[in-house]
């Protein structure tokens, strides 16, 4: 499945739950290139992420829920604090994400590949080119698969911790070092 209105339409027609693992330290969007630009610059704007709020705050107001697990690499890379910035007006959108360290992750051995999970059945692997850009999309139908990727949502958002909890414990342990 290549990225377009095929995969879009995935995250307006799921009926419960759209569940993202995010395994990677960057990834390169040419949609959010000139943002994390500014970021880094000094000069954030969230604009560009205005059509994900939007859709996220109508799946929210339908009862639906977004969530993520991201995996981050500590201490943090440019692109992770950008994320985590970016985080803030996804979350007021109604989108739950949630971190774990890549520590963390390996300790509970998770996988270290990204995938989105639709209501629980659809299973989604995600696919990027070595530049990290997004190249495309595989919907894997074999349910031991689709099964074991459930578990590992469970996992995950079992002891992943909120962006702002994540934040402190991480701006802390900094102060000690």
């Amino acid at each position: 499945m290549e990225p377009g209105p095929d995969f879009a339409r995935l995250f307006r027609t799921f009926e419960h739950t759209a569940f993202r693992l995010e395994t990677r330290d960057q990834y390169n969007s040419p949609r959010e290139a000139e943002a994390f630009r500014q970021f880094v610059s000094g000069e954030p704007d969230a604009s560009y992420h205005e059509n994900w709020l939007k859709m996220v705050r109508e799946a929210t107001a339908e009862g639906r829920l977004f969530a993520r697990v991201r995996v981050v690499s500590v201490p943090l890379t440019d692109y992770s604090r950008f994320s985590m910035w970016i985080a803030g007006y996804t979350r007021e959108a109604g989108d739950d994400i949630r971190y774990l360290t890549r520590e963390q992750a390996e300790t509970l051995t998770l996988p270290k590949h990204d995938y989105w999970l639709f209501d629980s059945r659809k299973l989604v692997m995600m696919h990027f080119g070595d530049d990290d850009r997004f190249v495309g999309a595989e919907v894997v139908d074999d349910p031991t698969a689709i099964v074991e990727h459930n578990y590992w949502r469970d996992v995950a958002r079992h002891y992943a911790i909120s962006r702002d909890e994540f934040v402190t414990r991480h701006e802390q342990q900094d102060h000690e070092r």
